[in-house]
């Protein structure tokens, strides 16, 4: 399995895109070097991505910002909050639900850094409030799976759409199978995707 440490591995991945999709290689012309948008890895990682769940970038991390400051982030502190604690940070009622959730758990992060993309997918998604695609950029960008994709983003959806010159956006199953020639570095590609996202639409795609 490969993992993305560094700059190096992107232009690896992105010189391998741009030679098997001619598409592809006129993005990298279009959108440039890209990014290698590691995150750490862990709990503090999975709030962060449920926070985000269905509001703006600028309220995700407001929201994200109050929890760090009033020392909201680790599993017990979830656990000994009261909920006034976790609304008055901007939590609604459902996400408080999925914190708790989370802090129950009780994940082996330093056991998911060796784990396959399926594994890691599968032990997240047993977790109420997490989805498919929260463990898909989990893998993606905490963990640094190099071929793991994220079919059910709108945003790449979109990109796939305006640069492979189709009628409408791909539907999960059928972008799944549309990425598969892209591999064994699709999270590259997703990373091209959304950067051409930006270029294309002029508007932010993923946090």
């Amino acid at each position: 399995m490969r993992i993305i440490h560094s700059d190096a591995c992107i232009a690896e991945g992105a010189a391998h895109l741009a030679a098997v999709e001619p598409r592809f290689a006129m993005a990298l012309d279009t959108v440039g070097t890209l990014p290698l948008r590691r995150r750490k890895d862990g709990f503090a990682a999975l709030v962060d991505a449920i926070v985000s769940q269905q509001v703006s970038v600028a309220a995700a991390d407001a929201i994200y910002g109050r929890l760090k400051d009033a020392n909201l982030i680790g599993p017990r502190k979830i656990m000994w909050a009261t909920d006034e604690d976790l609304r008055a940070c901007g939590l609604s009622r459902q996400k408080i639900r999925y914190v708790r959730a989370l802090a129950e758990a009780r994940i082996d992060f330093k056991a998911l850094r060796s784990a396959p993309t399926e594994q890691v997918i599968a032990e997240l998604t047993a977790v109420s409030g997490i989805g498919v695609w929260t463990a898909e950029i989990y893998a993606m960008f905490s963990l640094g799976h190099a071929d793991v994709f994220a079919p059910g983003d709108l945003a790449l959806q979109e990109s796939a759409r305006i640069l492979f010159d189709l009628n409408e956006r791909p539907r999960e199953k059928a972008f799944r199978t549309l990425a598969e020639p892209w591999s064994p570095w699709r999270s590259v590609a997703a990373r091209l995707l959304w950067a051409y996202y930006h270029v294309a639409k002029d508007r932010e795609g993923i946090r």
